[in-house]
């Protein structure tokens, strides 16, 4: 069972180094219910946001590597919040996501 997560968490990350826009990461990555997307593997060897860099994004704002914003090449963005993705620029704001 758990060679399947990392097969899904695999595939997604393979789909990520393609995504151009927001809406692609929001496409590939399922909700949570708490956000319009997460990304589950945050435990493993590659991150979203390496994937996003392959697909030419870039760093807008970053606290930590748990919590920042990047541009799509298309100027949409993405705030990344501990595996929960947010269309758009969140940071600085409370995205109104409930503790877990």
């Amino acid at each position: 069972m758990l060679d399947t997560f990392w097969a899904v968490i695999a595939t997604q990350l393979q789909e990520l180094r393609t995504a151009k826009t927001a809406d692609d990461v929001l496409r590939i990555l399922p909700s949570d219910g708490d956000a319009p997307a997460f990304f589950a593997g945050s435990g493993g060897d590659e991150t979203v946001s390496d994937a996003l860099r392959t697909a030419g994004w870039e760093l807008v704002w970053a606290e930590s590597s748990v919590y920042y914003t990047m541009r799509a090449p298309d100027g949409s963005m993405i705030t990344y919040i501990e595996g929960d993705i947010f269309p758009g620029d969140r940071h600085g704001n409370n995205p109104g996501r409930p503790a877990h």
